[in-house]
């Protein structure tokens, strides 16, 4: 080995590794993988960039799939731990099982358990609420949403609240079929997001 080579050897072992980022995972459905708009555009890339703004080390990896259940979360969520290795992982997950008329008890239960698994692999878990239409009828909306109150309760996790709440009964911040926020409304639920999530990292 000539002494070029061991002399540069030795210079790469004095260098300091590049720490990286913490990540944060946005496990979604199609509210978070920016249906019907270019990707760039969703609240997840301007989530990103508000981070950067606001000095806050955090790297965000979208692992959002449009109609995904709380089921496929939950199918999907070992993976991504072993991949991503998160220092927390954003749950914006239940619409759909809402819209399906689904078992709000399974839900409950994949949600739980989602939020087990992401804490057994050093993750924090935060809960981004959703709502379903009026027309599934308010003891079915009510026992929905009431599930993110109670699983925020009893496992202590951080809850933000409906994050389409300024934006659902917008007809100007929505698509036409009246379920997927448009391009303009991006913004809007990346500050809403930001302003329950950044107090959180910076603890």
């Amino acid at each position: 080995m000539s002494r070029f080579i061991v002399a540069l050897m030795m210079l790469l072992m004095c260098v300091p590794a590049i720490a990286k980022s913490p990540v944060i995972i946005v496990l979604g459905d199609s509210i978070s993988a920016g249906y019907g708009i270019d990707v760039e555009q969703g609240w997840v890339t301007l989530l990103q960039g508000k981070l950067a703004q606001a000095n806050i080390d955090y790297s965000i990896n979208n692992e959002s799939i449009s109609g995904d259940t709380t089921a496929g979360g939950l199918a999907r969520i070992d993976r991504i731990l072993t991949q991503h290795k998160p220092a927390v992982v954003m749950v914006e997950l239940g619409a759909n099982d809402g819209l399906r008329g689904l078992s709000p008890a399974l839900m409950k239960s994949n949600l739980a358990e989602i939020t087990r698994r992401s804490r057994q692999a050093g993750a924090k878990v935060i809960l981004l609420g959703m709502k379903i239409p009026p027309n599934y009828g308010k003891r079915y909306i009510d026992l929905f949403y009431d599930i993110y109150l109670q699983l925020s309760q009893e496992l202590d996790i951080p809850f933000i609240p409906f994050i389409l709440e300024d934006v659902a009964l917008d007809k100007d911040l929505m698509q036409a079929d009246g379920l997927h926020p448009n391009a303009k409304a991006q913004p809007f639920i990346a500050d809403k997001i930001a302003t329950y999530l950044f107090p959180l990292l910076k603890k």
